[in-house]
């Protein structure tokens, strides 16, 4: 049954807060924007967690591609680099779908990474919102 690697991007940093200085920097130091950037992100995470499980559940392989595409996007762009990895993983085990039936081979895929993809995009979540806080070392 096909899985994704382990050991490559779920063994990667939750965060990578360089990307998130980067990002202010990019963004000129306007902090308002770059909370809006971050908020926007977090707002988005739950739909793109859902349609990457939906789309494998439901054996769409253009869909689901498109799905993981969007999540790993998104994810670098805020330094999410766990979720980003488990995503690049997720979206090579798609490519090595081809010529498979995908409404047998992506339903598996769904039902032993979709726990993972979630695990992860909640614990981003957390760690996110407590930059957004300017608690990002989980002080009160």
């Amino acid at each position: 049954m096909p899985t994704m690697p382990q050991g490559d991007g779920s063994m990667l940093p939750l965060l990578d807060e360089a990307v998130l200085a980067r990002l202010r920097v990019e963004l000129e130091g306007n902090e308002s924007i770059w909370r809006i950037f971050v908020q926007d992100f977090l707002a988005q995470l739950p739909a793109r967690i859902r349609r990457v499980s939906q789309a494998l559940t439901a054996g769409d392989d253009d869909d689901a591609m498109d799905a993981v595409l969007s999540l790993r996007t998104s994810t670098q762009m805020v330094g999410a680099e766990r979720l980003s990895g488990l995503s690049r993983d997720l979206e090579h085990s798609l490519r090595n779908t081809h010529g498979a039936d995908p409404f047998t081979i992506l339903p598996r895929l769904a039902a032993a990474n979709a726990e993972q993809l979630k695990r992860c995009a909640d614990q981003t979540d957390y760690v996110l919102r407590r930059h957004l806080q300017g608690r990002p070392n989980g002080t009160p």
